[in-house]
C-alpha cells in the first residue's frame, strides 16, 4: 500500500492519493482530500506531474489506511485508455463524467460531439441540470485529471437523474 503526493504543473496545491496501479499515461489513485479520508477515484495525466513523493508524512496515512483495512482495487470494468476513453467509460458506468483541465475548474458532463482532439459536452451544472451543449471547446490533451465515486460526484449524478425523472427524460434500467 503507497501513499503518495504530486505536484501537479501549474497547480498551487499538492493532491494525495492511495496509489491503485499506473500505465505510461496515467496515475489512478483513492483521492485523499485531507488527512486519512478517502473520497472516490482520481485519475492524473502523467504528463502534468511534475513531482511525486512518499515520504514519512505519507506513510502515516498508508498506515492508517492499512488499519482501516481500506482496499487498493480498481473499479469495476476499469481500464486505462486515452482521455477520450476513459471519459466515456465513466459516461457509461455512471452517466456522467468529471475532468478538469485546471485546478481552479472542473467540469461535470455527458459527451455531445467529438472532433479530433477537441470535443463539447453537455455540461451538468452543480443543482443536476443539464446545459446541453455548452459552448467551450475542450482538448482532450488539455485534461488533467478525471475524476469518480467522490461523494460530490454521486451528490451532482443524483441531482442530475432526478431533474431528468422530473424532466421524464430518465431511462431507468
Amino acid at each position: 500500500m503507497k501513499v503518495e503526493t504530486y505536484k501537479i504543473t501549474g497547480w498551487k496545491e499538492k493532491e494525495t492519493g492511495l496509489l491503485i496501479s499506473e500505465n505510461e499515461d496515467w496515475i489512478l489513485v483513492k483521492h485523499i482530500p485531507v488527512d486519512y479520508v478517502i473520497d472516490g477515484y482520481k485519475l492524473y495525466r502523467k504528463s502534468a506531474v511534475q513531482k511525486r513523493k512518499s515520504k514519512s508524512k505519507e506513510d502515516k496515512i498508508s498506515r492508517v489506511l492499512q488499519l482501516k483495512n481500506v482496499k487498493t482495487n480498481k473499479p469495476d470494468t476499469f481500464s486505462f485508455g486515452s482521455a477520450l476513453e476513459i471519459l466515456k467509460w465513466s459516461e457509461e458506468k455512471y452517466d456522467v463524467f468529471e475532468f478538469q483541465d485546471t485546478e481552479a475548474e472542473l467540469f461535470y458532463g455527458k459527451l455531445n460531439r467529438v472532433i479530433g482532439d477537441m470535443f463539447h459536452i453537455d455540461l451538468i451544472t452543480s443543482n443536476g441540470r443539464v446545459e446541453k451543449d455548452y459552448d467551450y471547446d475542450f482538448l482532450t490533451d488539455d485534461i488533467i485529471a478525471i475524476t469518480f465515486e467522490t461523494d460530490y460526484f454521486e451528490s451532482v449524478r443524483l441531482l442530475m437523474n432526478d431533474e431528468l425523472k422530473k424532466e421524464g427524460k430518465l431511462n431507468i434500467v
